[in-house]
């Protein structure tokens, strides 16, 4: 029977920096990952093999990554894993001992069981999974109308990413605008605007029926009955964690479906078997309910908590809490958010107020490449904290994103922002004259103020 002191279980973001991180905190100790996968992808990266990228294998994380670490790697499928005798077994018939466990293995993607028609032919999913998604290109290739059914992150980006290729592609969405769930509605409004003029068609507020053909999908019925001419469609409506190994361990399962972990990213069940990424549990930073939020910058996070933890907990090494940190890009625009939504801190019970400065990503406005740059930020009246906030902009929105991140994380105010010291460049970011998230910061002052 092999041996190994930490065993990591899952391949892809989560498992690959568990493993690194526990390496490297624990030096002499054996780190071995264990996959199914020949292959891993950048799970962010994959609607851009569609499109913008050659093939999948652009987009593959090198094993490097892993051997350069010291970690061992084992191709294999773990089928159990026995908490008491600390072996878990693979597909292969094979048995690893160990002395702590991370259990990595990530979500599935949904194909819903109330959807008639879902299992027709040229129905598909995106899942992390290269061999299938190599399938899929190949298929989409000969097709000309393409229905994408989501219009969260993954299924804008798959649709923009179709739409480069000439595809006639048509987004159907059940809320009233894509990405409704990370941005306010001034925020989703835009991206969709944008997504349509570059030849996206959206059909938001709009609730699928049915899909039907003579074995392979055809059509695509609304509730309101109208159809869709389709010759594949894409189930971008969400994805489900994969717990079906901790299942194997009697493993405690919380009600959202996603394993239960205390802030080391421990198992409530066994202190030596720990859990990271989409399979398991996460809580709003903010309110500390639970959430479904599978996201890789979070999985990340949760991986480096634990790879620190696995052998001697630290109070300031621990998981606070999920701040659903967002972005994506549409063209040369980039949305992006952190915390909660105006609209959800409301749902929540603050009393907010709220402030947005549009401006400019650098200075002067007529250098090439400037881009216009919209900061919204969400700040509890009482405390003046920063709950929330949102970007439209150029390719600096991801840091800037992360930067409003931080300031939620530290529970920063806005009176603080507004004395925040900052660098400038006229090629790299905004006027210090008029910066974005201080300005922004100054129109909820200005509510108190006035």
């Amino acid at each position: 029977m092999e041996k190994t002191d930490i065993l990591v279980i899952g391949g892809s973001a989560a498992g690959i920096v568990a493993a690194t991180t526990g390496k490297a905190f624990h030096k002499d100790k054996k780190v071995t990952l264990v996959r199914k996968e020949v292959k891993v992808l950048v799970p962010c990266g994959i609607p851009y093999i569609f499109g913008s990228l050659e093939s999948s294998e652009q987009n593959v994380v090198p094993d490097a990554v892993l051997s350069n670490a010291g970690v061992e790697l084992k191709i294999g499928e773990a089928v159990s894993l026995d908490q008491d005798k600390k072996i878990c077994r693979l597909a292969d018939g094979s048995e690893i001992e160990f002395e702590k466990a991370v259990i990595a293995t990530g979500s599935e993607p949904i194909r819903p069981s109330w959807l008639k028609g879902a299992e027709l032919e040229n129905v598909f999913t995106i899942p992390k999974d290269k061999n299938y998604l190599d399938q899929l290109g190949n298929r989409l290739d000969g097709f000309s109308k393409i229905v994408v059914l989501g219009g969260g992150f993954i299924g804008v980006e798959m649709a923009d990413e179709l739409n480069k290729t000439g595809k006639d592609v048509t987004i159907v969405e059940m809320l009233p605008h894509v990405l409704s769930l990370a941005f306010d509605p001034e925020l989703a409004i835009k991206a969709q605007e944008l997504l349509e003029s570059r030849g996206v068609l959206v059909r938001s507020n709009s609730r699928v029926k049915e899909l039907i053909g003579d074995k392979k999908i055809e059509k695509v019925v609304l509730s309101n009955g109208e159809t869709i001419d389709a010759d594949a469609v894409i189930l971008s409506t969400g994805y489900h964690p994969n717990v079906t190994l901790a299942e194997t361990a009697d493993l405690k399962i919380n009600d959202m479906g996603f394993i239960e972990v205390n802030e080391y990213m421990r198992t409530t069940t066994n202190e030596d078997i720990f859990a990271v990424g989409d399979c398991a549990e996460k809580h709003s930073f903010i309110t500390r309910s639970l959430k479904g939020v599978m996201l890789a910058s979070a999985a990340c996070a949760e991986a480096r908590i634990a790879g620190m933890n696995l052998y001697k907990l630290s109070t300031l090494r621990s998981f606070t809490g999920n701040i659903s940190i967002f972005c994506t890009c549409i063209g040369g625009t980039a949305f992006g958010a952190a915390g909660v939504t105006e609209t959800l801190a409301k749902e929540r019970g603050f009393t907010i107020s709220t402030g947005t400065f549009e401006g400019m990503d650098k200075h002067p406005g007529t250098l090439p490449g400037t881009h216009k740059q919209v900061v919204k930020l969400i700040v509890d009246n009482e405390s003046g904290v920063i709950l929330g906030g949102e970007i439209i902009g150029g390719a600096t929105t991801g840091e800037l994103i992360n930067m409003i991140g931080l300031m939620i994380q530290n529970r920063m105010t806005v009176s603080s922002l507004l004395t925040f010291q900052i660098g400038t460049h006229p090629l790299l970011t905004a006027p210090p004259t008029a910066y974005p998230l201080i300005k922004a910061a100054e129109a909820v002052v200005m509510q108190y103020t006035h």
